[in-house]
């Protein structure tokens, strides 16, 4: 049924991927699919932003969250379980539905964040955007 699962996670929101990194390698092991942990580096590239930060910082941010995301999978996604760590850049749910697209995965495997930020009010939860916008199948973990 699913051949490619994608699990968002947030390195540093441990909530992001408690409960629904446990589901996501129970539907690889019986679906024999591929995990993909999709971590999201926010974009800084907008030129009022931008200018606050070094010209190297965006490849120096990159490399040090992708040494953290292969710390995270070899911690914690067991050697039986086939993995790709992608690191993509922009806002957290319009980067994860184009990875999804992108890597052509069946499945988006998210957790829900039961406390709000303010952030949340204004904007709306990534969840519920990933859930709207994506083409493929996603399930929210609580």
């Amino acid at each position: 049924m699913y051949n490619k699962i994608l699990l968002s996670v947030d390195l540093n929101e441990e909530s992001s991927w408690t409960k629904a990194l446990p589901t996501a390698l129970t539907l690889c092991r019986t679906f024999g699919a591929s995990l993909h942990v999709v971590t999201v580096l926010p974009d800084y590239h907008m030129p009022l932003v931008g200018s606050y930060f070094p010209s190297d910082f965006a490849k120096k941010a990159h490399e040090a969250l992708s040494q953290a995301q292969h710390r995270f999978i070899e911690e914690n996604v067991p050697e039986d379980i086939k993995v790709q760590s992608v690191i993509v850049d922009g806002s957290p749910w319009e980067a994860i539905v184009k990875a999804a697209k992108k890597l052509d995965v069946d499945l988006i495997v998210m957790a829900s964040h039961n406390k709000r930020k303010f952030a949340d009010y204004v904007l709306g939860p990534n969840a519920e955007h990933v859930v709207h916008h994506s083409k493929m199948s996603v399930m929210i973990v609580r």
